[in-house]
């Protein structure tokens, strides 16, 4: 079993990754900044830990041996994605600092996608990103850094008084901070077609210029919310698993997205560049065509 399958066993189970991190507790956000109303600050707390070797044993990330590949690959991901974020709106009222990161069907590997884009982008030394765990039917980002019975994204659209701000845990990785899924809701699709999720998301964005917020959704094809929370999103990053994700899936999951809501296919398990990295990546023009997958 390769690594990118063992981590996907592993997010299918939801279950926290053994020493992930250390006693989450509250804390002011990351990137500072004066608050607006849906943006609070925190009492105050630590930085929460974050332990690589324990999420690398687990399978959350590479191996030593492949990690300098690994992060070649993911640079060539995050680069189109960081420029047209910083690059602001383009005529439209999307954000292009809200970016999704979804599939077509379970198992493709998303969430893998999310963790390891979220470290990738904290490299970066004048941004910031926000991984928030937008999957209310299966949490599976809070479930591998421990963080379910913490209120997160629900809690703050549900109450209208909470300041999702208060609900961020900011991380001892610079530029890195996490929003759990928060308490387990019913009515997903209607809580991210309400306008308190606009303005959660413009929230998040509105006080920090160079935060990123990156969305962990579920997949396109088996939930409602998915489709709807891609309504309120200015890049979509599609992931898709090499000879295993159907082209009629691929296909009818792209229909979704807008021209300008497109941030890039990340392709996982392409064979025919094993060698390069685990990833295949193909830019914007991947949206909207009828572009087949690659296979060794």
């Amino acid at each position: 079993m390769s690594l990118l399958e063992a981590a996907i066993a592993r997010l299918r189970e939801a279950n926290a990754v053994p020493g992930a991190i250390e006693s989450p507790r509250r804390a002011p956000s990351a990137d500072g900044g004066k608050p607006e109303s849906l943006s609070g600050s925190a009492p105050g707390g630590e930085k929460i830990k974050i332990n690589l070797a324990a999420l690398r044993a687990a399978g959350y990330l590479p191996e030593e041996a492949s990690a300098r590949r690994f992060a070649d690959e993911y640079r060539q991901i995050k680069r189109p994605l960081i420029d047209k974020a910083l690059a602001g709106k383009s005529g439209g009222e999307l954000d292009p600092r809200i970016i999704m990161v979804t599939s077509a069907l379970p198992g493709d590997g998303k969430t893998f996608t999310s963790v390891n884009l979220a470290l990738s982008i904290a490299r970066d030394l004048d941004i910031s990103v926000l991984l928030v765990d937008a999957d209310i039917p299966k949490p599976h980002v809070s479930g591998i850094f421990g963080l379910t019975a913490l209120p997160g994204l629900t809690d703050a659209l549900i109450d209208g008084t909470r300041h999702v701000e208060s609900l961020i845990l900011p991380t001892d990785i610079r530029g890195l901070s996490l929003l759990p899924a928060g308490t387990p809701a019913e009515g997903g699709e209607e809580l991210f077609a309400s306008e308190r999720m606009r303005r959660v998301l413009a929230a998040l964005v509105a006080n920090h210029p160079r935060r990123l917020v990156l969305l962990d959704s579920s997949p396109l094809l088996v939930t409602s919310e998915s489709r709807t929370l891609m309504s309120n999103v200015g890049q979509v990053v599609m992931v898709v698993r090499a000879g295993q994700t159907p082209q009629a899936a691929i296909c009818d999951a792209l229909a979704y997205c807008s021209p300008e809501q497109a941030g890039g296919l990340v392709l996982n398990q392409n064979n025919a560049r094993l060698s390069e990295g685990y990833y295949g990546y193909y830019g914007n023009t991947a949206y909207g065509t009828d572009r087949k997958e690659r296979n060794a």
